[in-house]
């Protein structure tokens, strides 16, 4: 089987025809290639530029100009062992780096590891797994390949959910909500044309990486395929997020360290908000020499429009009420010394209060104005012989005064002016709790739900609650594509959100939509009581619409060889083989295999990874057309083109 990619094998036929300048036998002379790009020698440019992949390849567009990236072009001629033996330029080595330097030899910080330049689709079911040999695309030398993996796809089996039960879909609206069935990678960018700038908050409980999770994949580089398997999709996330997003993802200490890292490059450092603690396990687990008891969950913000909510306190009681409402009070002095009548003077004035007016919690009127009624003047107190002010100007306070300032006599006879705090928010603290965030355990409501244990370590309702109350508004959208069991997307309708769901496991149809379902229905689990849910809202549900996917089960379903004979014989006729396959050689050696996995595993390597599911683009060939019913055929040019 050939390894060398489709771009490498143009390269080397176009230097092979200038008669040795640039190449010895089969060897490149790369010194000498580069010198003349270099100096964009017309020949070798006009060579290479005439061929078509070379130039779809390597050439883009700026201000209406076609550019030869020349830089990406020799970056891969440079690296030699790249072409031979791997998919990616960067060394078999993590540590963090900075212009190709480790952090010891450069003060700028960013985290480089094996196949970072490369594209992982990383499908989670058992096909995709380490011994099916799934590629790492590599982002200069594959770009045709990868073009066509990102490239949106056709969906199928669409349906809308709500209050009267299941129906077909052929429209989809804005307002609608969204749940995906297939590769989460591949149906992010199948979102991207609808929904670049649009996602105000995403949150993502990611696999931890932890060997004992569904994320079992290459265990010789496990953690850098870990890491390019979550900066491919932060990447496409990032531009899904509107100016004022935000992003929470939720992980476990094993890889909280670099994932950071990761978040500073794609996000920005200046876009970092928290990392959070979730107390998760009191007691602590009973193994380690340190007993661990938490999780965490990073934040970032999109850029400084980014505001986060303060929390709703629902068990918060106010001491004081009047006609208004509830209340607290506040002193309206500022106690910072640094602001003083120095640099404050506007906001060093006298108030005014009325020694009649007492009411029944002990309170006094106020005026910025002296009259008969109004006599006792207070300024605010001197601290450490500092003058200090009051909080708010002249207008604020008198805009307030009637409804919310008051005086109050101290032990010692001096009036303090007070403001009447009545909101029940708080801003959010860097530690959650479970006990305080969560009112019912997340596999306690799903065995509530179902009967029976459904999902393993689901997350509890009232986490995201916390999560979406301080991230979003009502009629925001939310992102979660790694979706589960769809506790982001219950918690986002039961707060009346927005919401797009993506999964690739079988369970989303025995689980997560069902689960929905019930929500609609009016289920009272979670944090049903305390938003006063009473059911309601909708969903649609689609599929991305699989290609070789289908010859992905004929394969994990045949039992013997000659029923993988009969599988390949029907793959040579539709499928879509790995384009470094040699059909010839690989049909010889097929029949030499006498183990029926073994043959198995050959069979799913040779499928091409990027043609697992139809290309929009190719919706109105005949080919796909008649496999496409026409409520589908419908909804995808609803979704795609209204």
């Amino acid at each position: 089987m050939s390894v060398e990619p489709k771009v490498f094998d143009h390269v080397k036929k176009i230097l092979a025809s200038f008669n040795g300048k640039y190449m010895t036998g089969d060897v490149l002379k790369r010194t000498a290639i580069i010198e003349d790009l270099d100096k964009y020698d017309d020949q070798l440019m006009e060579a290479l530029l005439s061929d078509q992949l070379i130039h779809d390849t390597y050439t883009k567009k700026i201000a209406g100009v076609e550019v030869f990236e020349v830089n990406q072009f020799v970056s891969m001629l440079e690296f030699k062992d790249y072409w031979e033996d791997s998919y990616t330029k960067y060394s078999n080595k993590i540590g963090l780096t900075a212009g190709g330097k480790f952090i010891d030899e450069n003060e700028d910080v960013v985290l480089d590891f094996p196949y970072k330049d490369c594209v992982l689709k990383a499908g989670m079911t058992k096909e995709d797994a380490k011994d099916n040999d799934e590629p790492f695309l590599n982002e200069v030398i594959a770009k045709p390949e990868i073009d066509e993996l990102l490239e949106p796809k056709v969906f199928v089996n669409a349906k809308r959910y709500d209050a009267d039960g299941e129906h077909e879909a052929d429209s989809f609206t804005d307002t609608d909500n969204l749940i995906i069935k297939g590769n989460n990678l591949i149906a992010l960018y199948s979102l991207k044309k609808r929904y670049a700038g649009k996602v105000k908050l995403i949150y993502l409980d990611v696999p931890y990486n932890t060997g004992s999770d569904s994320f079992k994949y290459n265990d010789r580089f496990n953690q850098s395929t870990w890491l390019t398997f979550v900066k491919n999709r932060l990447d496409i996330a990032n531009d899904l997020l509107t100016d004022d997003g935000v992003i929470f993802v939720h992980l476990d200490d094993n890889e909280v360290k670099y994932l950071g890292v990761i978040m500073d490059e794609i996000f920005g450092p200046s876009n970092f908000a928290e990392l959070i603690t979730v107390v998760n396990n009191p007691r602590g687990r009973d193994y380690g020499g340190i007993a661990n008891m938490h999780e965490f969950i990073y934040v970032y913000q999109k850029s400084e429009k980014t505001v986060l909510n303060p929390i709703v306190d629902t068990e918060k009681k106010f001491p004081f009420s009047d006609k208004f409402g509830g209340f607290e009070i506040r002193e309206l002095r500022n106690r910072n010394t640094a602001f003083h009548i120095g640099n404050r003077p506007n906001l060093c004035y006298p108030v005014y209060v009325d020694l009649n007016s007492e009411d029944e919690n002990g309170f006094y009127k106020v005026s910025l104005t002296k009259d008969a009624n109004y006599t006792f003047e207070v300024m605010p107190k001197k601290s450490q012989g500092i003058q200090t002010v009051w909080r708010w100007g002249k207008d604020k306070f008198e805009l307030n005064r009637e409804k919310n300032v008051v005086a109050k006599r101290m032990k010692d006879g001096y009036f303090s002016i007070q403001e009447k705090y009545r909101k029940n928010t708080k801003m959010a603290r860097s530690v959650w709790w479970d006990k305080e965030v969560n009112g019912e355990r997340g596999t306690i409501h799903l065995r509530e739900m179902f009967g029976n244990k459904v999902f393993a370590f689901p997350k509890p309702e009232g986490t995201l609650k916390r999560v979406i109350e301080i991230g979003s508004n009502e009629g925001d959208l939310v992102l979660d594509f790694f979706m589960g069991s769809a506790t982001t997307q219950a918690v986002a309708m039961k707060m009346h959100r927005r919401f797009i769901g993506i999964e690739q496991m079988d369970y989303i149809n025995t689980v997560s939509v069902p689960r929905l379902q019930k929500v609609i229905e009016g289920e009272q689990g979670g944090i049903s009581k305390d938003v006063d849910w009473q059911g309601g809202g909708s969903f649609v549900y689609a599929e991305l619409m699989e290609k070789n996917g289908g010859y992905v089960k004929d394969v994990m379903s045949a039992k013997k060889m000659s029923e993988l004979f009969d599988v390949f014989e029907r793959m040579k006729d539709t499928t879509d083989f790995d384009f470094r396959v040699d059909l010839e050689k690989f049909q010889q050696e097929l029949h030499g295999f006498s183990d029926v996995d073994e043959a198995r595993k050959e069979l799913l390597r040779i499928l091409d990874k990027n043609q697992l599911y139809y290309n929009y683009a190719n919706i109105d060939d005949s080919n796909v057309r008649d496999l496409v019913d026409d409520a589908d055929y419908k909804f995808n040019k609803s979704f795609y083109e209204d």
